[in-house]
């Protein structure tokens, strides 16, 4: 199964959007500190609806944490700064997709750690800033569980 990383969320609706993508894909969710609310905020809470249950969230301390925690799979960043499109990675089993704060994206530190043939992007005209976070995280898990071929899914 593909893996969820938010890497210090700020907004938590968009959050509690994720938590529901993910619930509804079986896919686990780690959030990476610090976060921009707490996780009883009731926009969380409202957005994610009933899904926090369904949710498998983990919260890690560091980025470094939950790669250890998760025996340091493959991550693939998310980035405006990215040069290849998201459907030109082929996504395997226990990848993680890494997104960064809706206000100012991944850290250039750690686009360069994890290495510019792991960043990809979500195509958009020249002008445009970026997605919601929800909505490319949503574009770019259904197309790795797509290659998948949906495992699990109805």
């Amino acid at each position: 199964m593909l893996q969820v990383a938010l890497y210090e969320p700020e907004i938590p609706p968009n959050t509690g959007n994720i938590m529901r993508l993910c619930a509804n894909t079986g896919c686990p969710l780690h959030l990476i500190k610090p976060l921009g609310f707490t996780l009883e905020d009731k926009q969380l809470r409202r957005a994610g609806l009933d899904y926090r249950e369904f949710s498998k969230v983990r919260v890690h301390e560091s980025l470094k944490a939950m790669t250890s925690a998760l025996n340091n799979p493959r991550i693939w960043t998310l980035s405006t700064r990215g040069t290849r499109n998201y459907t030109e990675a082929s996504f395997s089993d226990g990848d993680v997709l890494l997104f960064g704060p809706e206000t100012r994206g991944l850290p250039a530190t750690i686009l360069d750690e994890l290495g510019v043939h792991r960043c990809l992007r979500v195509p958009m005209f020249p002008d445009s800033r970026s997605l919601n976070l929800s909505n490319a995280t949503a574009l770019v898990l259904y197309e790795g569980l797509r290659q998948q071929g949906f495992p699990g899914m109805a």
